[in-house]
């Protein structure tokens, strides 16, 4: 049986890639039938790049983080999503200590590729960063171990 948005948006914040903590990794939303998650970000401190910004790589990291999500999310399965491509336009410096914004969207699902899209924001909604990116849907066997949030 198919797991509602919000019984979804629960397992999922409960079973994380283990990123998440170094991250602050958190879904706020999900829309399985649009392909689309919003999910918030607090990273970690060593985060910073000399400036003291967030590292452009680890804004790389969110930004996959939620468009594989939304792929995750829109496919209705079990599956990992293993990028193949990605590209990202940087628009603002990302600061340390204030939560993140990333919405992920699922543009196109097929059986081989799919493509998705994510933004970052800041709390005031401000364009932080866009990525573009394609990957391999994958299912997932019923032994696999996910990682668990304690």
């Amino acid at each position: 049986m198919a797991l509602n948005d919000e019984d979804l948006k629960a397992r999922m914040n409960k079973f994380v890639p283990p990123t998440a903590e170094l991250l602050g990794q958190e879904i706020l939303e999900i829309d399985s039938a649009a392909g689309r998650v919003k999910m918030k970000f607090l990273p970690i401190a060593a985060c910073r790049n000399p400036m003291g910004n967030i590292q452009g790589g680890i804004v790389v990291a969110m930004l996959d983080d939620a468009a594989a999500f939304a792929a995750i999310v829109k496919s209705g399965k079990r599956i990992g999503i293993p990028t193949i491509e990605l590209k990202t336009s940087f628009f603002a410096p990302a600061r340390a200590g204030v939560p993140l914004y990333a919405e992920g969207r699922c543009i196109k699902l097929g059986k081989r590729i799919a493509f998705m899209e994510a933004d970052l924001t800041d709390e005031d909604g401000t364009l932080i960063a866009r990525l573009t990116t394609s990957a391999i849907p994958i299912e997932m066997p019923d032994h696999s171990q996910l990682v668990e949030r304690t």
